[in-house]
């Protein structure tokens, strides 16, 4: 079978696949097999001395061996039947975005934030990090869409990347990276040592998408007048080196302001704020950054399509 359908078939249809159903609650996750593999790790090494040591051990070998496992088994499948290799591909892409699910998270708290403030704070909890519990409906709706904005990054651009560059191998592990981060790449007390370079190897494999991501954003909306600017001035004002891009943009598109203090696991964290139009929130606002989120990732796969077939 000629090459170029080891390539169109998987990333069309894992993307069309995505787009239509979400992640549906019937289907096993491998996700969440991560999931389990990583707290079953976590659990055993995380104590004692040489915890720095151990984590980095621990998350090179889970990504290493989660490249290597997914790569192997589309070579064996291949050596038995190639269509087989482009199912498994096709259904492994599906499974490594998440674009439709977070559409659909963030269009829920909105709904929720027009029936009560109890219900938009549950709703929104499932989708960040931070204390939710004393949330207003305008912080509840802005949080909702700073993750609109950063996971475009980490559940789709980034994905993607990695497809283009390592082919579906490099997808599954980049997910495993993104799994190892949100799960011990915290500077708390238990993990900010063991969890230390399972963070940082995040932080460099997303530095390029979140840039990308950046640009999509205001490409999608036409690249309005100052709004690379205000990216790059506000990129920074982030406590990861990644997020405040995607922040920024979609704030540059919304003329509003991300960012600021919020609660994390009962601490007060200070966080700069990303723009200087202190406005309220708008239903508007979340359709307008949903379309140009549907935008910013249809750009991204006819982008990585053409990448793919000149490689």
């Amino acid at each position: 079978m000629d090459h170029i359908y080891y390539i169109l078939i998987p990333l069309l249809v894992g993307w069309f696949a995505d787009s239509l159903l979400g992640d549906p609650s019937f289907l096993p996750h491998p996700i969440v097999g991560f999931g389990k593999i990583i707290s079953l790790g976590e659990k055993r090494l995380n104590n004692g001395n040489d915890r720095v040591c151990k984590g980095a051990f621990f998350a090179v070998s889970l990504i290493a061996l989660t490249f290597y496992l997914c790569y192997e088994l589309i070579k064996f499948a291949d050596s038995l039947e190639p269509l087989l290799a482009i199912i498994i591909s096709t259904i492994l892409v599906f499974y490594c975005l998440a674009g439709r699910t977070l559409r659909k998270e963030v269009k829920n708290v909105f709904e929720a934030s027009n029936e009560s403030i109890s219900k938009a704070r549950k709703q929104v909890s499932r989708i960040v990090g931070r204390d939710t519990s004393e949330l207003s409906i305008d912080n509840i709706r802005r949080a909702a869409l700073e993750t609109l904005a950063e996971n475009l990054s980490d559940g789709v651009i980034a994905p993607l990347f990695y497809f283009a560059v390592l082919g579906v191998p490099g997808m599954v592990a980049y997910k495993m990276i993104n799994t190892l981060d949100s799960m011990i790449g915290y500077k708390n007390d238990r993990y900010y040592y063991f969890g230390r370079w399972a963070a940082r190897i995040d932080d460099i494999a997303n530095y390029i998408p979140a840039r990308i991501t950046a640009f999509l954003i205001v490409l999608a909306q036409g690249i309005p007048e100052g709004s690379l600017k205000f990216v790059k001035k506000y990129g920074t004002k982030h406590s990861s080196p990644n997020s405040g891009y995607p922040e920024a943009a979609l704030a540059s598109i919304l003329d509003c302001r991300f960012g600021g203090p919020n609660k994390y696991f009962g601490r007060e964290v200070e966080k700069p704020f990303i723009g200087t139009n202190e406005r309220e929130i708008t239903m508007d606002d979340m359709k307008l950054s949903i379309a140009i989120n549907e935008k910013a990732e249809i750009i991204m796969v006819i982008a990585v399509l053409v990448v793919r077939i000149i490689i």
